[in-house]
């Protein structure tokens, strides 16, 4: 029974998340926002909503690992799935922006604070703070580099209703609040039922289903030739989760982490970024580095195993 309200919470997470995606895509191109700049901060803020809804919901009920491990293992799939799917099932691609100079330095930062944060033991409110602080800067920096010229003319043209997107995004609010309540609660007593532990239970089972907005976003920006919107929704997605994500979450209750204790899985994503800011430095967006980094992945779970 817990796996069946598992699976139907998670559905009920993806499709509110999927609703805030379009209308807030909606809202940005009414408003002549860049394709990446969109991916990196409302798309990405939208993907990033199953995670801030289960681990805050996680966060309330005590389950800290959950939280923490959602982060970190949102951070794996983002990269070495996400971004492999779209490098392997992209035709072409080409950013029109300089993702090494401007934004390499993003998928790397929040990760390296979050290692600082920890070395205590713990991220408590004053830490979470920072973090939105950090989450407030990259919004910042997006919008102040935004290229109106990116924009495409013909959504850009579309009618907009204001009365219309409330609705949705409300609707897409209730979905993703509700679905991670549930989702925490079944996903705490399978843990318990197989004797996993919740740490592996949020890394993998809860990080893959919260990973499923990017998954199906970046895919059909891929598919429609957008590598802008798909490369961006995964670095602002990464970027919102250790920031907006852990910062709510530990303003919440105090997160405690084990550095030692989950060492292997850390390092994986702080590696994961590292090589995200290899491929952007080198232009290397193409069939080869996704196949890389699904053997990355591979490799990953096959330790967590």
């Amino acid at each position: 029974m817990d796996i069946l309200i598992f699976i139907v919470s998670m559905t009920a997470l993806i499709y509110g998340a999927d609703f805030i995606i379009e209308e807030s895509e909606k809202i940005a191109l009414h408003y002549k926002i860049s394709p990446f700049v969109i991916g990196a901060t409302l798309v990405a803020l939208g993907t990033s909503l199953p995670e801030m809804a289960v681990s805050m919901s996680a966060s309330l009920k005590g389950s800290g690992d959950i939280a923490v491990a959602n982060v970190i293992g949102s951070t794996i799939f983002n990269i070495s799935l996400v971004l492999a799917v779209v490098f392997i099932i992209s035709k072409e691609i080409k950013p029109s922006r300089d993702l090494f100079a401007k934004d390499s330095a993003w998928a790397l930062f929040p990760i390296l604070v979050f290692i600082l944060m920890g070395i205590d033991g713990k991220i408590n409110a004053v830490d979470g703070v920072l973090f939105l602080i950090l989450m407030a800067a990259y919004l910042t920096f997006l919008i102040g580099s935004n290229q109106v010229e990116e924009i495409d003319d013909e959504l850009a043209k579309e009618k907009f209703a204001w009365g219309k997107t409330s609705l949705l995004l409300l609707a897409g609010f209730m979905l993703t609040i509700g679905g991670a309540d549930f989702a925490i609660d079944s996903a705490g007593n399978i843990a318990r039922e197989f004797g996993v532990s919740e740490w592996m239970i949020g890394l993998f089972l809860v990080a893959f289903g919260t990973s499923l907005p990017e998954l199906t976003i970046s895919i059909k920006a891929a598919l429609n030739n957008n590598a802008d919107l798909a490369i961006g929704n995964i670095i602002g997605s990464n970027v919102a989760n250790f920031t907006m994500v852990l910062g709510l979450s530990s303003i919440v209750n105090t997160l405690n982490v084990d550095l030692s204790a989950h060492f292997f899985d850390i390092a994986a994503a702080f590696i994961l970024s590292l090589m995200l800011v290899f491929i952007t430095a080198n232009k290397l967006y193409n069939k080869s580095a996704g196949i890389v980094l699904l053997v990355v992945l591979g490799l990953v779970i096959q330790n967590g195993a």
